[in-house]
């Protein structure tokens, strides 16, 4: 089941439907067609760049589509503590209690 879009995402939507369709056609693409990494190895990637980003919306995320993927609160945990040595120990701890934030509305 697909959650409902951000807010901020359905007002740019809205907006501007042909670049966010563009975009979107975009992401699907980079997704599903760039390269060989299998479903759940995309969606700890995708983590990872969220977490280095320190973007707390694509924190979410990235954290809700790896669950839908299947993947395990271990996992996710593990990708934020692999963060600390790169990006911080105060971003990956933010990353973490951003993982926890949508681990605790599941």
């Amino acid at each position: 089941m697909q959650e409902a879009k951000p807010t901020s995402i359905q007002q740019f939507e809205k907006l501007s439907p042909e670049v966010w369709a563009a975009f979107a056609a975009l992401g699907e693409a980079c997704h599903e067609k760039g390269g060989p990494l299998d479903e759940k190895t995309r969606r700890l990637v995708k983590l990872g760049i969220a977490i280095a980003s320190q973007h707390e919306g694509a924190v979410h995320s990235a954290t809700r589509h790896a669950l839908e993927s299947g993947l395990t609160e271990k996992e996710l945990m593990h990708v934020a503590i692999l963060a600390i040595t790169t990006v911080g120990w105060p971003a990956a701890y933010a990353a973490m209690t951003w993982i926890r934030d949508v681990l605790s509305n599941e």
